[in-house]
């Protein structure tokens, strides 16, 4: 599939908007109600809709929710989902709190070697105040396990919070001195009606200040074919690797090879604009194959060249919160 001059060959599924957590800058700070099981796709639904997206040129897949884990029959799916022949790729961001060794086998036995930790702090108390959950010691064990038993990459993503977790940025950066891990920050993006404030951002630029002061030169590293939007960085002795996600100091939307699906059974082009085309209600209304995959066509024509997201007068700021879309 082509967006402009943009090959589009990555698939980004939330398979749930429920989740375990309740991270400041994920969920809304008033209430809430999730989306009623029906509105939600089906298994069966998310697989053929993958399906028809593979047939258009997507090889590569990543399952979010939500927590993709908290729902339940996600093993059968996962497995159905890595017997999709073209499926090149299939990985997984999760905030690792369900995970244990069993299940990680049962996850490399589908072939599944990758895997995106959600880990802002280093710190257990911090962690229960930024997640609402004292599950530290779970998600860490799920980290070190998934690494003695092979998985790699093992990525984790912070999203660094002025007067939240802006102190530990170092301590987090650090963990590539001794794991082969890839840490990346990422910018926080004000979505929804959450609970952290603007002036809590912060950009990566500062980011990248704060641990050159201490643990030297960031070193550039080459991006490889499927790499992702983040800009690699390593520290001198490093195992491991500094990737940097700047959508909002410096957006990537011309090099975006993504499309999203979201638990509502939309396709989404674009993570920071409010557009989204239904393709849960036709496919459920009888609409063959070609229908399908027309409408995942047509959504693509909106897939946008840039956001304003970092300008001082977004017009366009995203209304929906980041459980909703899928991260």
């Amino acid at each position: 599939m082509i967006a402009g001059n943009r090959a589009i060959n990555y698939l980004r599924i939330s398979v749930t908007d429920r989740c375990n957590f309740r991270c400041k800058y994920c969920v809304p700070s008033s209430p809430f109600k999730v989306i009623e099981h029906d509105k939600i796709a089906r298994y069966e639904e998310i697989l053929r809709i993958t399906r028809l997206a593979c047939d258009l040129g997507i090889t590569k897949v990543r399952i979010t929710g939500g927590e993709p884990f908290v729902r339940k029959g996600i093993f059968s799916f996962l497995e159905k989902l890595c017997r999709i022949d073209t499926l090149k790729d299939v990985s997984i961001t999760t905030n690792g709190a369900l995970l244990n060794r069993k299940k990680i086998r049962m996850l490399m036995d589908m072939g599944i070697r990758r895997l995106n930790f959600s880990l802002d702090t280093l710190d257990p108390s911090k962690f229960a105040r930024i997640t609402g959950r004292d599950r530290f010691n779970k998600v860490w064990d799920a980290i070190q396990t998934a690494h003695t038993m092979g998985i790699s990459p093992i990525k984790i993503n912070a999203v660094a919070l002025r007067g939240v977790n802006d102190d530990e940025i170092r301590a987090i950066a650090g963990l590539t001195l001794k794991y082969p891990f890839h840490i990346r920050f990422i910018e926080y993006m004000p979505m929804g009606d959450s609970d952290v404030e603007k002036q809590q951002q912060i950009l990566t630029r500062e980011i990248q200040e704060r641990i050159t002061e201490t643990l030297g030169p960031l070193e550039p590293v080459k991006l490889e074919k499927n790499d992702g939007p983040a800009k690699k960085f390593k520290l001198d002795g490093a195992e491991g690797i500094l990737g940097f996600i700047t959508p909002v100091s410096s957006h990537f939307c011309s090099e975006c090879n993504r499309l999203r699906l979201t638990s509502r059974g939309t396709i989404r082009p674009c993570l920071l604009k409010n557009y989204e085309t239904d393709i849960l209600t036709p496919l459920r209304d009888g609409a063959d194959d070609l229908a399908l995959k027309q409408i995942i066509e047509s959504a693509l024509t909106q897939k946008p060249l840039f956001h304003d997201l970092g300008s001082r007068t977004p017009k366009d700021l995203p209304i929906s919160h980041m459980t909703s879309i899928g991260g």
